[in-house]
């Protein structure tokens, strides 16, 4: 849908919610297309091509505040869809920390982000896609423990407009692709090794080539075999990227306006002191080119800046969206994450491995929760012993367990090799004194 196109439907709906009776509006309208391919043992599983269309209103009426979406867009189907969602809204108890989006807050004018590749608005064709599967199962089927290989690509372009009733208008346009693999070995007796690899990006030319992946993905999974639990110790933690922004997002879970004004969140005291070692620092960046995260504006139009979060180990800021910020008397900052960027050391994860001797390495979590009140946590994992800065036998079937805060007060290492397939660009990370539940 051409820009203009998009941008007039959503301003339509805006005045077709004046109409039914909303004193103001705020109105987002979105249309995604998503191909997917899977392949299984030789053969294509799944194959996905669909074309979404929604438009969602936010309604104040009278004091009153609603949010409802639909899917039928036919301006006859619009029109009672909005009637009825004014209705509705009426019924409703008024709450005065519901209030529209300040205009200041939006931006003067939308930041140009590079993330939109051409290819995939076209859409890879047929052969491209069945390249990309074929080329991954190939490189993963190379061994003769080999079960099973499930390779994966999917891509989407998506587009999204949104205009308010007191001033603001935005458009905003994406792609991704995400190729996958899995992989299923023999075992010792009967039991089986399963691993994979991923990776995403928002360009084709950023990814790895298809074969790459089908080897990683293989030989991680080769080094599951023989995976058994050790004794529980205390040791060294040493992170892989690929795992570590799972830490970094559990650390800032709760680091929002909405957890703290609710009472469940373990850094509610703590903006402004130290969460974490002087060794990490971590910048929300929404202007990041090619950026996962990266948008123009938030989902209330807020105008997308970077954003301090840590500093030297200190919480400099927690993210504040309007409502939230209203009832908690915090100033607003943005509603959510989008790209954290951990500011990085000077070495990768062969240098660390080299310097620490022994510990764990962890390369994938295996499930686990955390308090959102006190910040401990218990997280099954996949890994390595480390014996003389080398890799060793493969671990499974253990915890981690402690604190969130005295964690990554430990933290002693910060690498330079951040896993760049998310929205959390986190390196290798290191922690001392970490206590694993194992035999």
């Amino acid at each position: 849908m051409a820009e203009r196109t998009l941008v007039e439907g959503v301003q339509d709906v805006v005045e077709r919610c004046k109409k039914a009776g909303a004193q103001e509006a705020f109105v987002a309208t979105s249309r995604r297309r998503n191909v997917e391919l899977q392949r299984r043992d030789g053969a294509t599983d799944r194959l996905v091509e669909s074309t979404s269309r929604s438009v969602s209103v936010q309604l104040w009426v009278d004091g009153r505040y609603s949010s409802q979406s639909t899917t039928d867009l036919r301006p006859e189907a619009l029109d009672r869809f909005l009637a009825d969602a004014v209705a509705l809204t009426r019924a409703l108890q008024p709450d005065p920390a519901r209030q529209m989006t300040d205009p200041a807050l939006y931006p003067k004018e939308l930041a140009a982000i590079e993330l939109v590749d051409p290819a995939l608005v076209a859409g890879l064709d047929a052969a491209a896609r069945e390249a990309w599967v074929v080329e991954m199962e190939t490189a993963a089927k190379a061994h003769d423990r080999v079960i099973s290989v499930t390779s994966n690509v999917s891509f989407d372009a998506s587009e999204s407009a949104c205009a308010t009733s007191n001033g603001f208008v935005g458009r905003a346009a994406s792609t991704s692709i995400w190729p996958s693999v899995e992989v299923t070995l023999r075992d010792e007796g009967d039991k089986r090794a399963a691993d994979g690899d991923y990776f995403g990006a928002r360009f084709v030319g950023d990814l790895p080539d298809a074969t790459h992946i089908g080897q990683r993905a293989l030989a991680m999974t080769v080094a599951r075999l023989g995976a058994k639990k050790v004794k529980s110790e205390k040791t060294l933690l040493i992170v892989d990227p690929q795992a570590s922004g799972h830490l970094i997002s559990r650390l800032l879970g709760t680091a929002n306006a909405a957890s703290i004004q609710q009472g469940r969140s373990f850094v509610a005291d703590k903006i402004g002191k130290s969460v974490a070692s002087k060794k990490l620092s971590v910048l929300d960046d929404p202007l990041l080119p090619r950026g996962l995260g990266s948008r123009p504006f938030d989902g209330e139009g807020i105008a997308s800046r970077a954003l301090p979060i840590l500093e030297n180990g200190v919480l400099k800021n927690v993210y504040v969206d309007t409502y939230y910020g209203r009832k908690a008397g915090m100033a607003v900052t943005t509603g959510g994450p989008s790209n954290r960027v951990v500011a990085l050391g000077t070495k990768d994860r062969a240098g660390f491995l080299r310097d620490v001797g022994e510990g764990i390495l962890v390369t994938s979590w295996m499930g686990g929760n955390s308090d959102a009140n006190t910040g401990d946590f218990s997280f099954g994992i996949r890994g390595h012993q480390v014996h003389k800065g080398q890799v060793g036998a493969p671990i499974g079937e253990m915890n981690v367990t402690g604190n969130l805060l005295d964690l990554f007060a430990h933290l002693v290492g910060v690498g330079n090799d951040p896993w760049r397939a998310s929205s959390i660009l986190a390196p290798t990370l290191v922690f001392e004194g970490v206590q694993f539940a194992g035999a």
